[in-house]
């Protein structure tokens, strides 16, 4: 039988670790060849080399640091020459860190919109025009329900992630021509590594947080790497510019 993603040519930002490195490993199991991106390999090839062979395709790891437009293009230009084409981008790499609004720092918010924001917008502009050249794509870019609802504590977070969702949308409406699809995941609270350095290092009640939770549980990466995959896919052919939240219900 053959899978959701067989054949394609798949790019996932800040794949080193957490949500990124599930959605990767996601879109090799669907079949996809997975060009996995980071700052840093750290345990990247070790990791690729064990899941390629396990998901029987490939996963490449690269270093790419989104905020860098040169460094940016050469990487998708190096995807591009090798495989041919680029069938589906993935914005994951972001960096969350929660402040209240009176200790917002300006070069805190320079740095989170530099990642967050600009590098997503950077890269669409840089991969629609080698996507538009094979007959298009699907870029899924993960935003977050803080950008949706907002958050206390996250006024610089939540309002980059606003930023993604209407980047998203904008870019849906113009890329369409070109049969590019552009998507959002907006994921709740997703227990991850990070998640445990944020919140329960801090003591924050979270369990108060669950209860407001309609499924009563927090997401998993999985549960966003399945989201992700299925919007990649071609079964998502007639979607784009929907913004997907993967909350439990959290956010209605």
């Amino acid at each position: 039988m053959e899978r959701l993603l067989s054949g394609k040519i798949c790019l996932v930002t800040g794949a080193g670790r957490g949500i990124g490195r599930v959605i990767a490993n996601q879109l090799a199991a669907d079949g996809a060849v997975v060009y996995a991106a980071d700052l840093a390999l750290g345990d990247m090839e070790e990791w690729a080399a064990e899941k390629s062979k396990e998901n029987e395709t490939r996963i490449v790891p690269m270093v790419m640091d989104v905020t860098d437009s040169a460094a940016l293009k050469n990487g998708l230009m190096t995807i591009h020459k090798t495989e041919g084409r680029i069938d589906v981008v993935v914005n994951n790499a972001a960096i969350i860190q929660n402040q209240k609004l009176g200790m917002v720092t300006k070069p805190l918010l320079e740095k989170m919109y530099a990642v967050n924001v600009f590098a997503v917008i950077d890269m669409m502009q840089i991969v629609s025009r080698l996507m538009a050249r094979t007959g298009g794509g699907s870029i899924v870019n993960i935003a977050s329900i803080t950008g949706v609802v907002g958050s206390p504590g996250q006024v610089a977070y939540s309002s980059t992630k606003g930023a993604v969702i209407a980047a998203t949308k904008s870019a849906a409406k113009e890329l369409s021509p070109m049969q590019i699809r552009v998507n959002a995941v907006a994921p709740g609270i997703i227990k991850t590594e990070r998640f445990e350095e944020l919140y329960e290092a801090s003591g924050d009640k979270i369990d108060q947080r669950i209860s407001r939770i309609a499924l009563g549980r927090l997401g998993t990466p999985q549960d966003v790497a399945n989201a992700v995959a299925f919007l990649a896919s071609d079964r998502a052919s007639y979607i784009s510019g929907h913004i997907l939240g993967v909350d439990g219900c959290a956010s209605i």
